[in-house]
């Protein structure tokens, strides 16, 4: 691995890219039951905002919103637009990424690492999903800085925040670590082998071994993310590299559209992270609290815990709802 010091100017060089076009269709009857039939990124699940809202204010606190690039689906423009309604024309038309259609992380990644690419070749991206929960987002984007400074030093590598676990939960995907890249606090670990989802067995001995669960916050060089895709996926690569001359320019929209048409729905995780653990680096998270909400159980469980007094009845329903379906269902 390629290690840099690099000038402190690189701090200028930070971007973000919020991931906010899925369908969240496991909590959509969840959502429905709470009073909004959204996907669950534009849903104020938790609070007053919205999870999208929530999620780019957390990332402001260590990343200007100017070199913020969101990604979403044209399908769901009646629920950003008006999220997006502060941001100025110019920025805007940079900084919002619509995709025709939803076709998966991998696919919503590559897309925004190339058009970054355009506007900053030298930049340095952290990858945030829009729809999970910190307990402590200060702290959070803490870790994401020294992810930051990690992939400027570590050149080649993708540096993905793990999540301690108090228990071996199935239904995560999980860094199985391997030897210390440094030993400082908190340590730096390289990445033996990737598991997405695995059985309950495997979770438990690698959970017991130290195995940390994904985020799905990655922080890297864009030339090194770029790389990663190129190794993993040299098809979904060459197809946006085909049409790189057209982003941000006047002809972006109908040629993404174009690409979209043939390509098939793509993971990041399986079809990336599991491929090339040798490019990725975990830096542990454990003073943390956090959920995905990507179980219709980890919300209820979570909003028992947070949940405004006024909402309880509210939650209340929706919990007896869920478990009546449950139990159809079983």
């Amino acid at each position: 691995m390629t290690s840099s010091s690099a000038p402190s100017a690189r701090s200028h060089s930070r971007w973000a890219i919020v991931l906010a076009g899925g369908e969240g269709q496991r909590l959509r009857a969840l959502t429905r039951r709470l009073g909004y039939d959204v996907p669950k990124q534009f849903c104020p699940l938790l609070e007053r905002e919205t999870l999208l809202e929530l999620t780019l204010r957390r990332v402001a606190l260590a990343i200007d919103s100017s070199r913020t690039l969101t990604l979403v689906t044209r399908a769901h423009e009646r629920y950003f637009a008006p999220l997006m309604a502060a941001q100025s024309e110019r920025e805007l038309h940079r900084n919002l990424l619509i995709q025709p259609d939803n076709r998966g992380t991998a696919v919503a990644i590559a897309y925004a690492a190339f058009a970054l690419a355009e506007i900053d070749p030298a930049a340095t991206v952290a990858v945030f999903p829009c729809d999970h929960w910190f307990d402590d987002d200060a702290a959070l984007m803490r870790k994401v800085a020294r992810a930051f400074g990690l992939a400027s030093e570590f050149q080649d590598l993708t540096v993905a925040l793990g999540i301690a676990a108090a228990q071996p939960e199935s239904g995560y995907g999980w860094f199985e670590l391997g030897a210390p890249i440094l030993n400082e606090t908190p340590p730096l670990f390289e990445v033996r082998r990737f598991w997405e989802k695995p059985p309950a067995e495997v979770t438990r001995a690698i959970w017991l071994a130290g195995a940390q669960r994904n985020s799905f916050i990655l922080v890297a060089r864009v030339a090194a993310l770029l790389g990663l895709l190129q190794r993993t996926l040299p098809r979904l690569h060459s197809a946006f590299h085909t049409v790189r001359p057209v982003l941000g320019t006047m002809f972006e929209q109908q040629t993404i559209k174009s690409l979209y048409r043939d390509l098939p729905r793509i993971e990041f995780s399986q079809r990336v992270l599991a491929r090339a653990p040798q490019a990725l680096a975990v830096l542990p998270v454990s003073d943390v609290e956090w959920s995905d909400l990507g179980e219709p159980r980890r919300v209820l469980s979570l909003l028992r815990r947070i949940t405004r007094t006024n909402d309880r009845d509210r939650l209340a329903d929706a919990i007896r709802a869920h478990r009546r379906r449950a139990r159809g269902a079983a």
